[in-house]
């Protein structure tokens, strides 16, 4: 069965970076694009980064863009979010997903707080 399994959140103050971490199972990884997508508490879901199956094209959305960093490495199944310079409006739960949305993780949580 596929499974998505997120890691690397935690409690980091303003201006810090976290390392995401996404290990991906049970589907051919490297056939598919994937996405990062954050439920901030009391919002709804936000879509925040994508990337093509060989990692040469990327995609952000517009608040991440020069902070944030999706990475993958298809030879170990795992997908990344590097964050930095982080704001206190990114604490929200953060999953990892195939890019057309059919399969989530269930979830790693960042709380960007002083």
């Amino acid at each position: 069965e596929v499974q998505l399994v997120e890691s690397g959140g935690g409690l980091v103050q303003p201006g810090g970076s976290l390392r995401l971490s996404c290990a991906a199972s049970g589907f051919t990884f490297d056939d598919y694009a994937m996405s990062w997508v954050r439920q901030a508490p009391g919002k709804g879901l936000e879509w925040v980064s994508a990337i093509k199956w060989n990692g040469g094209i990327t995609y952000y959305a517009e608040s991440m863009k020069g902070r944030f960093t999706i990475s993958r490495d298809n030879a170990k199944n795992i997908l990344y979010l590097e964050m930095n310079s982080l704001k206190p409006e990114d604490t929200a739960l953060y999953y990892c997903a195939t890019s057309e949305f059919s399969s989530w993780g269930q979830g790693t949580q960042v709380t960007v707080s002083s």
